[in-house]
């Protein structure tokens, strides 16, 4: 059976199973000066550098004709679908609906809620505009996932520890085989990243698999040749 040389054990991709990749808001309020991210006191070098990576997973999985999700959180513009809990949260000088650097913050159709244009969808690709952290809630991911019979996931993109995270524990509970992409993921805090990798894959991948771009994209050509 094809597979990809996975942490904590080999991730499994039987012929049958269907695989998509998901990136998550790579956008430019979290990794652009001027952005949100930056607006909370982060230093959004730490996730802007995991572009170039994340650039070639996506190319690799055009090339092999996986489907594509790319996932943006961001609000309407009235704020109803934004929780009071959540512009309350984080105390700095902006918060979310306010006008900063890069248009207003986290709201959708903004400049800063763009995905940064090398990493933009292209046709044939699905934008997921989300209002919280995970990529299931109040969205139609799960009904585009089923209509295509995926089975496993491949994640990408920031933060490791907040968005990431929470969506793949999301689709874990909804019975996806996720695996992370240990070189395509990040976070302002690398001990946060380092964390979340640990905790995802421990006791015997509790939540999934980790494995690197290289080792993903070796595996799904395989997996493909398999086909």
């Amino acid at each position: 059976m094809p597979f990809i040389a996975a942490q904590p054990y080999e991730y499994e991709l039987p012929i049958e199973s269907q695989i998509a990749l998901i990136v998550i808001d790579m956008q430019r309020d979290f990794l652009e000066p001027g952005g949100f991210g930056e607006v909370l006191g982060n230093e959004v070098g730490r996730a802007n550098a995991i572009v170039p990576t994340v650039k070639r997973l996506l190319e690799g999985c055009r090339s092999l004709n996986l489907p594509i999700f790319h996932t943006q959180e961001g609000h309407c513009a009235d704020l109803s679908d934004c929780p009071k809990s959540k512009l309350k949260r984080g105390r700095g000088d902006l918060t979310i609906g306010d006008s900063g650097k890069l248009g207003r913050i986290l709201i959708l159709g903004e400049p800063g809620n763009e995905i940064i244009s090398e990493l933009a969808p292209i046709a044939g690709e699905v934008l997921i505009p989300k209002p919280g952290k995970g990529a299931f809630y109040n969205t139609d991911l799960e009904v585009q996932l089923i209509a295509r019979n995926i089975t496993h996931l491949l994640i990408a993109g920031v933060t490791t520890e907040v968005c990431v995270q929470t969506t793949m524990r999301e689709a874990n509970d909804r019975g996806y085989e996720c695996l992370l992409v240990e070189d395509a993921t990040a976070s302002y805090f690398p001990e946060f990243k380092q964390a979340t990798l640990e905790m995802v894959r421990a006791q015997g991948g509790i939540v999934g698999w980790t494995a690197t771009t290289d080792q993903v994209l070796e595996g799904v050509r395989s997996w493909k040749a398999a086909g």
